[in-house]
């Protein structure tokens, strides 16, 4: 297909519509493949870890870095990796961050030892950074704004729901059949694929800025600055969050940060031009996310918990719990994009909060002696369909109206509002659940482990539920994105 062919087929003519197309279909699948392969990373490795800490001999302090060593890099380089993606070229950046992620989980699968797994993971982390922004910045300029790349941003949020629960099913049944190391394993040949079909569907473009006028020092002060933010937040449980160091870092990425906003205002090519900022409803949009994403992750962590070790479930029995969750998200998000045209964003963002926090809140219910039909199923279906409608409205609203210059940064914003968010609910939830099951278990009146354990699950799925009520409130400043023209 000749350029002029594809920049024809890509726009469409003026009752044409690209994802109507079968390149534009494959576009929208290859699209949705990495983001839902980047953020299953996050989760597969759950059920894993004692099989990866038996097999590696990791101790548990250290073992937490399996999981959190890749959550810090994939959060403190986002921005840097979507800006690369506006810059150097969006295929370009994805192309590499998909090469260094499948390299990286080839070396993680083949680990001989606890330290080769944890820097496997950080950097895979760093590639998964580098390939979210960019395909989300292809996603928003291949699909013109409409009808369009309202089902793409669908399809694209609800795999931000399916990948958390789709995690928790892949990581036991691959941990319990062929073993842990195909966790990471299963990645090279995804990667294979993935590159292998980005050179036939998408087009190179050419540098937008030379190397000489690229913000080095704001690439540094940003990313530095979200990589302390990052760490500190998830050593904050261990530390403490009033521990002299968990308050010195959270101050050092503030100063890190305010010195990166400086540096940025002052420069005359910004790594992080602040007038993204001017689009209405797109920092309410970020925010929402944010904590939203503290309020779902949590509250997946914590029923996975319940399950394995009060109800006594296998992983591959939890994770398959999570099947018609994964169904109801899908549903929800096909369903709340064919809703924007006619309510715009915000409606569609309010009511899945407070469909999420009303799910949340039932599950918080969960006795000792709890039955997962009765107790779990009910509430877990309520949220995923607030779920759903959150993602797919939350990302929609934060897309709308970007220029193309800036879709790479305002997809970092997005993905890093999710990362923080989990990072920063995960802390906060723990410290609350693990303080409450300690109270009982030295308690004047010491109650057994189970019982202490599904109280302090209580307390953390009451504070997800008010995170994610939270969001409903800040959803009502986000923009509400109607479509403007619809010509599909």
């Amino acid at each position: 297909m000749s350029v002029v062919d594809e920049v024809h087929e890509r726009a469409g003519d003026e009752d044409g519509s690209f994802l109507s197309t079968r390149r534009g279909a494959l576009t929208l699948v290859l699209l949705c493949s990495i983001q839902f392969l980047d953020l299953l990373d996050a989760s597969i490795v759950n059920v894993a870890l004692p099989s990866i800490r038996d097999d590696l001999d990791f101790s548990q302090q250290s073992l937490q870095w399996v999981l959190s060593g890749y959550l810090l890099t994939y959060g403190g380089f986002l921005l840097l990796g979507g800006r690369a993606a506006d810059l150097l070229g969006r295929r370009r950046i994805l192309v590499a961050g998909t090469t260094m992620f499948g390299v990286c989980s080839l070396i993680g699968g083949l680990a001989t030892s606890g330290g080769m797994l944890v820097g496997a993971r950080l950097a895979q982390g760093v590639g998964a950074a580098m390939m979210t922004p960019a395909a989300l910045s292809i996603l928003t300029t291949s699909f013109r704004e409409g009808r369009d790349r309202n089902k793409a941003l669908g399809a694209w949020g609800a795999m931000a729901g399916l990948s958390s629960a789709a995690g928790v099913f892949f990581g036991g049944l691959l941990s319990d059949g062929p073993g842990w190391r195909w966790v990471l394993l299963v990645n090279v040949p995804v990667c294979v694929a993935v590159v292998a079909a980005s050179f036939r569907l998408f087009t190179g473009e050419r540098p937008a800025a030379r190397q000489g006028n690229f913000d080095s020092l704001g690439a540094v002060l940003g990313t530095g600055g979200m990589l302390l933010l990052v760490y500190t937040i998830v050593e904050a449980p261990n530390a403490g969050w009033g521990a002299t160091r968990t308050i010195l870092g959270l101050v050092g990425a503030g100063v890190v940060l305010a010195a990166f906003a400086i540096n940025e205002v002052r420069s005359a090519n910004p790594l992080f031009p602040f007038s993204i900022f001017r689009i209405k409803g797109l920092a309410a949009a970020d925010a929402t996310q944010l904590i939203a994403l503290a309020g779902f992750y949590s509250t997946f962590f914590f029923v996975t918990l319940y399950m394995q070790n009060v109800l006594g479930f296998s992983p591959i029995e939890a994770g398959a719990a999570y099947l018609p969750v994964t169904v109801a998200v899908a549903l929800s998000a096909a369903v709340s994009s064919q809703l924007f045209s006619r309510t715009g964003t915000r409606p569609v963002i309010v009511a899945g909060a407070l469909l999420g926090a009303a799910g949340i809140f039932y599950v918080s219910r969960i006795p000792v002696d709890g039955s997962f039909v009765a107790d779990l199923l009910p509430g877990l279906m309520v949220m995923a369909v607030g779920l759903g409608a959150v993602f797919v409205g939350v990302i929609t609203a934060a897309n709308a109206g970007v220029p193309p210059d800036k879709a790479g940064l305002a997809a970092s914003l997005i993905s890093a509002s999710q990362q923080v968010g989990a990072a920063l609910g995960l802390a906060i939830v723990s410290a609350i659940a693990t303080s409450r099951t300690n109270d009982l278990l030295g308690g004047p009146s010491p109650v057994d482990e189970s019982t202490a354990l599904t109280s302090g699950y209580r307390y953390a799925l009451t504070a997800s539920a008010v995170f994610v009520l939270g969001a409903a409130v800040i959803a009502l400043r986000a923009g509400s994105m109607p479509e403007r023209r619809d010509r599909a």
